[in-house]
């Protein structure tokens, strides 16, 4: 499996980004394997490798994942690929992290069927503390990566930081798609902690 050395930055990003539209919601920091097959995503892949850009992930609003060019939600996040592999033809394997939010201002498609968006970056919240009633969510989360381990969970871990443990958490629990991606759009860390909180309990289970 090849390797793609990550960026240590977003300066080489472009605000123009090709878009594959997904049944998931792709989190910063977040592992996403994906398998590609149609043309429109191998060339894509094609110039993401050869270029070390980035493209984007972003739920679908409307729309199938394969065929005709589905509608996404506005809130996305850029998807880096860090590892491939084509173990036979026209079947790629890829291995992706997602890096940062973004949201679509105007979207169109090329004429391979290639959706293409001029997108607003959305700055990462900056680290702050777990609220007391909560630190039950960060035992959740600890024992989930020790778990997953690092291939699933990549370093740094910022279990003290209510960002990194919301966003991880919103992305491995049982919650549906929509509320997945609402929690992704919200621009408030501790209120994207404390919904996931209200949420555990209303389900019965302890954080």
């Amino acid at each position: 499996m090849k390797t793609v050395t990550m960026g240590a930055d977003n300066s080489t990003m472009t605000d123009r980004l090709p878009i594959f539209p997904l049944q998931t919601v792709l989190f910063p920091n977040a592992v996403l394997p994906l398998r590609v097959f149609e043309a429109r995503y191998m060339d894509m892949t094609s110039r993401c490798l050869k270029d070390n850009t980035v493209f984007g992930v972003n739920l679908i609003a409307e729309g199938p994942e394969v065929g005709a060019p589905a509608i996404p939600h506005a809130v996305g996040v850029s998807a880096r690929i860090t590892e491939w592999d084509m173990s036979e033809p026209g079947l790629l394997h890829l291995v992706t992290v997602g890096e940062q939010r973004y949201r679509i201002v105007h979207a169109e498609v090329g004429e391979n069927g290639l959706l293409m968006a001029d997108v607003e970056w959305i700055d990462p919240a900056p680290a702050c503390p777990i609220p007391q009633d909560c630190a039950g969510l960060v035992v959740l989360l600890a024992t989930i990566v020790q778990d997953a381990g690092a291939k699933h969970f990549p370093e740094p871990h910022r279990l003290d930081d209510a960002e990194w443990v919301g966003m991880r958490l919103a992305g491995v629990l049982p919650i549906p798609l929509l509320a997945r991606q609402r929690l992704l759009e919200l621009d408030d860390p501790i209120q994207r902690i404390e919904i996931i909180n209200t949420y555990l309990r209303q389900q019965g289970l302890k954080a």
